[in-house]
């Protein structure tokens, strides 16, 4: 795409006030969100906290970083699309823009308006249980003095410069240098192709939890299905259906003295278990 804020300006304009209110720019609704959980991290004492903290840290640059790459390259710089594309380039319609414009001015007004009552009042009441000792936003909230003060500490902390160091390198690499990135690609290629595949967690994933989940459902199925189920209770009750069957039919001779002797035997049998009862 490319250059498209002068076609489009109210899906640019929109798509800013998304894009600052995802980085959590100060004062749009994704910073109250966004800081408040830095917040709370930052003063929590679970164990392994330090390491989420500086996890969530590099995940405001990278946020910033990949949001204003997709702004720059689709809406300045230059334009890439084909003449045919452009003669047809316009605003969508208001099915489109309308939603987009109801979504973008909550995105700039709604934190400021709930943040007190929903993350330091009693706005869920006794719905959501938090154990004392894990009580992080708590520590937050005794410091907390108030929307604009909330916005003044917010300016001058590590997520903000974090979140503008992100916009800065993907104005850099995609609109002031455009052909940066491709410098990096060329000279690491092997941090290029690490990111590329996900650090090949999908890969792992894919033969270690996807292998091993396929692997131990042809072994339930050969023993579970094939042995236990069709071949024990499924072919085993039927084969031995057959085979009393065929011991039963053996003594269905058509003989009339087999039948006689077989109910003598009957008798006798009986009788014998009516005397041993009753003594």
């Amino acid at each position: 795409m490319g250059g498209l804020k002068k076609y489009m300006p109210i899906t640019y304009w929109t798509s800013l006030i998304g894009s600052l209110a995802l980085i959590g720019f100060p004062g749009f609704s994704g910073f109250f969100s966004k800081d408040s959980i830095i917040e709370a991290v930052r003063h929590s004492t679970i164990p392994g906290h330090d390491f989420a903290y500086y996890a969530v840290l590099g995940g405001v640059f990278i946020t910033a970083l990949y949001s204003f790459r997709m702004f720059f390259m689709v809406f300045h710089g230059e334009e890439r699309m084909d003449q045919h594309t452009k003669e047809h380039l316009r605003e969508p319609p208001w099915v489109i823009t309308g939603p987009l414009i109801a979504l973008a001015i909550p995105s700039v007004i709604i934190g400021a308006m709930t943040i007190s009552h929903m993350l330091f009042g009693d706005y869920f009441g006794t719905a959501v249980f938090v154990r004392e000792s894990h009580d992080a936003l708590a520590k937050v909230g005794e410091n907390f003095s108030g929307v604009w003060g909330f916005v003044e500490h917010g300016v001058f902390s590590m997520p903000f410069a974090l979140a503008m160091a992100g916009v800065f390198v993907a104005w850099w690499m995609y609109i002031k240098q455009p052909g940066s990135a491709d410098f990096w690609v060329r000279n690491f290629p092997f941090v290029h192709k690490l990111l590329e595949n996900k650090y090949y967690v999908d890969d792992f994933n894919d033969i270690a939890f996807g292998g091993g989940s396929r692997g131990l459902g042809g072994k339930l199925w050969k023993v579970g299905d094939v042995i236990v189920i069709d071949g024990f209770f499924v072919n085993g009750s039927a084969k031995f259906v057959g085979w009393f069957s065929g011991v039963a039919r053996k003594l269905q001779t058509g003989l009339l003295y087999h039948y006689a002797f077989a109910m003598i035997i009957g008798l006798v049998g009986f009788l014998s278990w009516l005397i041993y009862t009753s003594m």
